[in-house]
């Protein structure tokens, strides 16, 4: 006779606190088999990444050794996850598949319907449970806060005491971190993943980084420091965002003097990003199509059929000859993070003064984030490049950007080598020095003049945008939009107005 397991199938969920699939399956007295499907056809995908697989791989580890403390070593499998759960059937009478519902891609989106039909088809029960606060088939947007902030307010599950085995279910070694399979683009520093690690950065965050979360959240340069950098462990599971607004929730009891109150202040606003990047996930679970297409239809194809690929290399490889948009590209080359706002300017650089679709430059961003998260990646996208029909035109200067966040040159030194010699007052725009400092090409030697006149072509598209804008019907399509992705609390504030600017775009942490 068959063994009767159930399978825990994990995905961006690498930890075994708050799993409540893990719990509720190790509840039901039969063996458990705890199950990771590595799929190659995910990994071909435009918008994954060695890096990412890099941190995943550390996550794995922690995982195997958290499952392996309970009884029941992880189970790695390759292959498409039909397949996979078609084998396992083959060999077992699975009672039940237990597993996450996951927001991210359309390609996860389509696996996950395609797994569910292969199960219905040979009567295999399969059982997905809410992560975070997302809200799967939620009718309207009016009730999703109280909803997940009741989420948020449950109790933090424990892990399991123990899992019963299921000793002869073998499983796959787990592939290197430079298996081809995983791309064979170089990269530079990954973040260390694992639960272990997500636990210490909380702990360090809570406990002193977040003092001057607030004063530093913008500066490139301090930003790696005071910001939470539990974007990353967020995005692939290492941590649930109940565990960290739990935190948040106990440390700002700690913090009631008098002394402490600003550092509370900055725990509570970085509390209020946590709501912002849920909102923002259940704009892609309830419109999944926003990875590759225009929120607002008006827009579609209005960048595809002039892009310029000099300006994309230029822009991706960071020599574009705007020294802080240049070092802020090579900085997250190097490192996978930066900090909010850069993103934003990056993205609205390469939307407004070069032009190019978003569609485009997000798979290049994608691959590049180790914290990338589609719902958050694709709205941010659409937003910085003027496309929802919801939000307020956002073009950043890049030369105001950099003498606000970068007024010594420092950062832009750094990752930009080639200007170390150039004075303080010059470096925001070093194409103004006397002509008598320039080569032959016109360009200093060794770094490359500007790509395009910013002024000038930022001004070309706001032109552009407004023009799609003042388009018949645009406003009641607008409005549409609003109704299913909008923000409800906000929407109170400026119900007689649109676009909606939701608040300061700051859901990255």
């Amino acid at each position: 006779m068959k063994k009767q397991p159930h399978v825990v199938w994990f995905k961006r969920d690498l930890r075994i606190t708050d799993h409540a699939p893990l719990l509720a399956a190790s509840q039901q007295g039969a063996p458990i088999i705890p199950l990771y499907i590595i799929e190659p056809g995910y990994w071909r995908q435009s918008f994954a990444s060695r890096r990412h697989w890099h941190y995943v791989h550390d996550c794995l580890v922690d995982l195997n050794e958290a499952l392996t403390g309970l009884g029941q070593p992880l189970v790695i499998k390759i292959g498409t996850a039909c397949d996979v759960f078609m084998k396992l059937s083959q060999e077992y009478s699975i009672i039940k598949i237990w597993a996450h519902e996951e927001t991210g891609n359309r390609w996860t989106y389509d696996r996950d319907i395609a797994v569910h039909s292969t199960c219905a088809m040979n009567g295999i029960t399969i059982h997905e449970l809410p992560s975070n606060g997302v809200v799967r088939r939620l009718g309207n947007r009016d009730n999703w806060s109280a909803i997940r902030n009741a989420r948020m307010a449950e109790r933090i599950l424990p892990r399991p005491v123990a899992l019963q085995t299921v000793a002869d279910y073998q499983s796959v070694d787990l592939p290197s971190k430079v298996d081809p399979m995983f791309g064979e683009t170089s990269i530079g520093h990954v973040q260390k993943g694992g639960r272990n690690a997500a636990v210490e950065d909380l702990t360090s965050f809570l406990g002193y980084r977040s003092r001057a979360y607030l004063q530093h959240i913008s500066a490139p340069n301090l930003s790696e420091v005071h910001c939470s950098r539990l974007s990353t462990h967020l995005t692939w599971g290492a941590l649930s965002v109940r565990e960290v607004i739990q935190s948040i929730s106990k440390r700002r009891t700690q913090l009631n003097s008098d002394s402490s109150k600003h550092f509370s202040r900055n725990l509570s606003a970085f509390g209020s990003r946590l709501a912002w990047r849920c909102h923002f996930i259940q704009k892609i679970e309830d419109q999944p199509e926003i990875e590759t297409h225009c929120m607002h239809p008006a827009f579609e194809g209005l960048r595809v059929d002039e892009h310029n690929e000099t300006y994309f290399q230029a822009w991706a490889t960071g020599n574009t000859g705007y020294p802080f948009i240049d070092a802020c590209m090579r900085n997250l080359a190097a490192e996978g993070w930066i900090t909010f706002r850069m993103r934003a300017m990056l993205v609205s650089f390469a939307s407004y003064q070069l032009w190019l679709d978003w569609r485009i430059t997000g798979d290049h961003l994608a691959c590049l984030f180790t914290d990338y998260e589609p719902g958050i990646h694709y709205s941010q996208l659409q937003m910085q490049s003027g496309v929802t029909g919801i939000n307020a035109m956002r073009v950043y200067n890049p030369i105001k950007q950099s003498q606000e966040h970068d007024p010594t040159g420092s950062f832009i030194r750094k990752w930009v080598p080639e200007l170390r010699s150039i004075t303080d007052e010059s470096i925001h725009e070093p194409w103004e020095i006397k002509a008598s400092l320039f080569g032959n090409s016109g360009a200093l030697e060794g770094y490359p003049s500007p790509v395009v006149d910013h002024v000038v072509s930022a001004k070309r598209a706001k032109e552009r945008i407004t023009k799609v804008r003042n388009s018949p019907l645009f406003r009641t399509t607008a409005a549409t939009v609003h109704q299913k992705l909008g923000s409800r609390k906000l929407s109170v504030r400026r119900k007689k107005k649109l676009p909606v600017k939701e608040e300061n775009q700051l859901t990255l942490i």
